[in-house]
């Protein structure tokens, strides 16, 4: 691929990924590698073209950012969706696909906290994928939950707040599906509707957030089912959403898709 220069990138959202960390990598306001210097945007997006229009806007807000702009951003840039999430709702995922390919614009979508992603991806591709399952547990204060989930109670030190399709959970946990998110759109032949999403309180995770993938692939010669299942633990401050190394993720997410070809559609980086 031919070397198209460095990319300008916005930046929608200044929290714990939008800031990053001390120290960590970072795309400068030339779109070079740097320490400093992203240009952080408006909150909704401004009009564009502007004499600072980005190449590449990086979302790092809320799923509303995406369901309300997404499509208006795609007008005159690329997106990074950081908050897959989002794309759980039919509605949104449909513009984004239309305006990506109306306008020549790319949406990525960072994987963020899920381990494995590239190994899910071709196991699905190859047809061979037949369950996926995601549970993320931490601490109470570390959710930021809405509708009826805002009102659960967690009668015991640790209780299961949602077991289902991540479609029926991204609504009302939209800061804590992204994980989820991200695996169905690692697995489409599952997606949305056949991945399966756990949410766990547990009041003993003070300190980090953990998440268990848990996959079945094809039966062997002898009856059994390949099967896969890796633990994360993630450390977070008390009641963090973000923990540390989602942050690194994250910025190796926004590093690649600056160096991935920008055609349209929905990749996963």
């Amino acid at each position: 691929m031919a070397d198209r220069g460095p990319w300008r990138v916005g930046v929608v959202g200044y929290g714990r990924l939008g800031q990053g960390e001390e120290g960590q990598p970072s795309v400068d306001s030339e779109g070079t590698l740097g320490r400093r210097g992203l240009i952080p945007l408006q909150d909704p997006p401004p009009s564009f073209p502007s004499p600072r229009r980005p190449d590449l806007v990086v979302e790092v807000a809320h799923p509303k950012i995406i369901h309300e702009s997404g499509a208006q951003i795609l007008r005159h840039a690329n997106l990074l969706v950081g908050s897959p999430s989002a794309l759980s709702d039919q509605t949104t995922e449909r513009q984004l696909l239309e305006a990506s390919q109306h306008w020549d614009h790319a949406v990525f979508v960072a994987r963020g906290a899920l381990w494995g992603a590239e190994d899910i991806r071709r196991l699905d591709a190859a047809g061979g994928l037949r369950s996926l399952r995601v549970t993320m547990a931490t601490h109470p204060d570390g959710f930021r939950l809405e509708g009826p989930l805002a009102a659960a109670h967690s009668p015991g030190p640790c209780t299961v707040l949602y077991e289902g399709p991540v479609r029926g959970l991204c609504p009302f946990a939209p800061r804590n599906s992204n994980t989820m998110a991200a695996a169905a759109l690692a697995a489409p032949s599952l997606g949305f509707d056949g991945v399966i999403g756990v949410l766990v309180a547990d009041t003993s995770l003070t300190d980090m957030h953990v998440v268990d993938v848990e996959l079945s692939g094809p039966r062997g010669p002898t009856g059994r089912s390949f099967a896969v299942h890796t633990r994360r633990e993630n450390p977070a401050e008390p009641g963090a959403v973000t923990g540390s190394a989602t942050v690194t993720a994250f910025w190796q997410s926004l590093l690649a898709c600056c160096q991935l070809p920008s055609r349209p559609g929905i990749h996963l980086c």
